[in-house]
């Protein structure tokens, strides 16, 4: 088995972690591989990590990667699948593809664009929409877009950074935007940032908030809230009772998955533990994955 390592090019955005906690770990504000893989399954755990990576930084000593190895789209749940192939453009952030019960597909933020990566996620079913949850990940939206024919959706409070969308979602009340599915307005990690709720069960949640491996909870990015913490606070005050879901699906940080009252109470408490947040500089470091 070849051994494996993490080159310098990591911008410790934790998403290898995500896909691979017990065999790549956090050190000195970088990744590291902690051990090689120990049987198949391991392997598949860190070939995910590989195709992740949005600076292609895990290695193999051999310098060769197997394409065939890519797991992407990977299921998450029957529902959701992860799309992989992070893009620099979105500082690595995640992207998804949410499964309707007509076998069409939604596809959240976007992943790298390249036309061989769109025809894999079409293979799913048709895309008719791509939901963007704030100006930090539309890189890529207008081009899957257009290549599925799908509407392209923002808030109008990150509009400037995607001005042709299709679909424009205006102020603070949630609105319907397919059978099941809702955005839910929540400016305070940028302006116009939104959350989709899907079935009662998945919450796409950008970089409003995510589960920390470190604390075990849900948390908001306190040290990167480009628009106001502030607001943020009032966003999940005004928000959190009427939220109920069971996975919470960011673009940074990881996933988890608990029972929806669960969810919802730990979604109050986070609400409340930032309303005693204030102000503070931008820092990529203070950030508890």
């Amino acid at each position: 088995m070849d051994d494996w390592y993490v080159d310098d090019r990591c911008t410790n955005c934790d998403v290898a972690r995500q896909f691979a906690p017990d065999l790549i770990v956090e050190e000195d504000r970088t990744s590291r591989i902690l051990r090689q893989p120990d049987d198949e399954a391991e392997a598949r755990r860190l070939h995910a990590a590989v195709f992740a990576c949005h600076t292609r930084s895990i290695r193999p000593a051999s310098g060769r990667i197997d394409p065939a190895l890519d797991p992407f789209p990977m299921a998450l749940d029957d529902g959701v699948l992860v799309c992989g192939h992070n893009s620099r453009r979105t500082a690595g952030a995640n992207s998804y593809l949410l499964l309707r019960p007509s076998g069409t597909v939604m596809m959240v933020d976007t992943p790298r664009w390249s036309p061989g990566l769109a025809e894999r996620y079409e293979a799913s079913g048709p895309v008719t929409d791509v939901l963007l949850t704030h100006r930090d990940h539309v890189a890529h939206g207008r081009r899957y877009a257009d290549h599925f024919g799908a509407r392209l959706w923002i808030h109008e409070g990150d509009l400037d950074a995607v001005p042709d969308a299709d679909q424009v979602i205006r102020g603070l009340d949630p609105v319907e935007i397919g059978e099941g599915v809702t955005a839910h307005p929540l400016p305070g990690h940028t302006r116009g940032s939104v959350l989709y709720l899907a079935d009662d069960r998945y919450c796409f949640s950008g970089d409003s908030f995510y589960w920390s491996r470190t604390t075990g909870d849900l948390e908001v990015a306190e040290s990167v809230t480009w628009y106001s913490i502030e607001v943020l606070a009032a966003s999940l005050a005004r928000t959190a009772g009427h939220l109920r879901f069971e996975w919470v699906l960011p673009g940074h940080g990881g996933r988890c998955r608990l029972e929806a009252d669960e969810m919802s109470r730990r979604l109050c408490a986070l609400a409340e533990r930032t309303g005693s947040l204030r102000p503070r500089p931008i820092d990529f470091t203070a950030l508890r994955w």
